[in-house]
């Protein structure tokens, strides 16, 4: 942490109180989601017209620029989510047990063999 992505015209970073976002290059920072129900941010990915955010809680989803988040997945048979990357016709992660991949935005995951 802090984790950086550019997503459309702003900047957004994973902070200690949640997810900040910047219009100036990084020079300021707004506070976006202080909330505290979808757990601890880990990392942020731009997929299609969502936000996806691995979580200490899982996998969470926004459609509002991070405003507010939904969980997608909170299962705990892939194990802890580390990463994720758009991996085109489907989404990529790393967990402490390997790589998994999903074919529904996250939905579902099946382990890569």
């Amino acid at each position: 942490m802090p984790q950086l992505i550019n997503y459309g015209k702003e900047m957004l970073r994973i902070s200690p109180k949640g997810i900040e976002y910047s219009t100036n290059s990084g020079r300021s920072w707004i506070s976006r989601y202080t909330g505290s129900s979808c757990g601890t941010f880990i990392d942020l990915l731009p997929y299609g017209s969502e936000l996806l955010a691995i979580t200490s809680k899982g996998i969470y989803y926004s459609t509002n620029e991070g405003r507010s988040w939904i969980s997608r997945y909170t299962g705990s048979s892939c194990g802890v989510f580390q990463n994720l990357a758009d991996g085109g016709k489907e989404l990529l992660a790393n967990t402490n047990k390997g790589l998994y991949y999903s074919t529904n935005s996250g939905r579902s995951w099946i382990k890569r063999r």
